[in-house]
């Protein structure tokens, strides 16, 4: 059984425009950096071509008005009632091919699914899904299409239970949304605080509903929010959560926006701590669909998507970035000089790590109980 990585370089001619955050040039850079490190052309690789999700596949979540609003800003131009599907905004702007780029990411996530539930993978990462926000008739947060429920629904369909796991800086409110009255999936988010950052949500109280109750899990951190409170996320909250759950298989959203340095984050992870929750994942030996998410600050995307997809095939990589590597991403404007980065492990300040021991304690109490029951 091999690993099958999902090949971005498809999608790099698609772009959110000059000013928009959202670069998905930082695909094939990364994509790039795990090649010059080794990790494609190896025993155990297998590299996967994006294709288009079907409208059937897309309806099972998004509806039928959303998506045709959406195919036909493909040509990049306004159309009417775009607005109302939270289209043509500074956040979700319609470029050519919107419609294109949505579902060639969500048929990657979908195919990677169908590798793990074949049994042709154990592990299959999409680097370009995990666009965790978008809704059934509405764009959002960069997402237009939800390829992470898209996902997921081909693997309850295939009568597994699937835990989702969202470190993103932001709140995964659209996976949430999709499963919010079900137990068939337990949703876990571990994002920067709702009152501080978009979409505004996620917080302690927000446990699912009738059959889904206790089955979404949120743990909303302070800005500022350091290795020492993640050290507790996952420790007491995310992998007590998973053993008690004991789900089929590990969906995982990879947001590297709760890394120190965002430009739109204002959390404090470092990359061995973001390496070190990868490994904790591998370990569990579940069947496992990895997908990538958001991160403003490409210098940390990159090596953290590299760092994961090492530690999915069972490497520790060295800190020194190949040279090859380095001048490709200069073209860019990027410059990373250690894998792992240099920054000192700093802890969090005694409000913050206060802040953070209420939210985590609360929900070792009051939320982690209910799951199984």
């Amino acid at each position: 059984m091999s690993n099958c990585i999902l090949d971005p370089r498809k999608l790099l001619s698609f772009d959110f425009g000059e000013y928009h955050p959202f670069k998905t040039y930082r695909l094939g850079l990364a994509y790039d950096l795990m090649d010059a490190y080794g990790l494609i052309d190896r025993d155990g690789v297998t590299v996967c071509q994006p294709r288009e999700a079907t409208e059937e596949e897309a309806l099972t979540f998004h509806n039928p008005g959303y998506l045709e609003a959406l195919r036909l800003a493909d040509s990049g131009m306004w159309v009417p009632n775009q607005f109302t599907h939270g289209l043509g905004t500074a956040d979700n702007p319609v470029f050519p091919g919107v419609y294109e780029w949505g579902m060639l990411v969500a048929g990657s996530s979908i195919d990677g699914a169908r590798q793990i539930l074949s049994g042709e993978a154990s592990i299959a990462f999409n680097p370009s899904g995990g666009l965790h926000h978008a809704m059934p008739a509405r764009a959002s947060g960069f997402c237009h299409i939800n390829d992470v429920v898209l996902a997921v629904n081909v693997l309850v369909a295939g009568g597994k239970r699937v835990a989702y796991v969202d470190i993103d800086a932001h709140h995964g409110d659209g996976v949430q949304h999709a499963y919010y009255k079900t137990d068939r999936v337990l949703t876990i988010s571990a994002h920067q605080d709702g009152h501080t950052i978009f979409p505004g949500t996620g917080f302690t109280d927000e446990i699912g509903q009738e059959e889904g109750r206790g089955y979404a899990v949120n743990i909303p951190l302070p800005p500022g929010s350091r290795d020492d409170v993640y050290e507790r996320v996952f420790s007491e909250v995310i992998f007590p959560a998973l053993d008690a759950y004991s789900p089929d298989i590990v969906v995982t959203q990879l947001g590297a926006d709760a890394l120190l340095g965002d430009r739109v984050a204002s959390l404090g992870m470092s990359l061995n701590m973001f390496e070190s929750y990868v490994k904790r994942v591998r370990a569990l030996n579940t069947p496992w669909l990895a997908l990538g998410g958001g991160g403003y600050a490409v210098e940390n995307v990159v090596r953290a998507w590299t760092l994961a997809w090492a530690q999915m095939n069972d490497v520790t990589l060295p800190n020194e970035i190949p040279s090859l590597w380095q001048t490709e991403a200069t073209t860019y404007q990027v410059s990373v000089s250690s894998l792992r980065g240099s920054e000192a492990r700093e802890p969090s300040t005694h409000r913050v790590l206060e802040a953070a021991n209420r939210t985590i304690d609360t929900v070792i109490e009051n939320i982690l109980p209910l799951i199984g029951k």
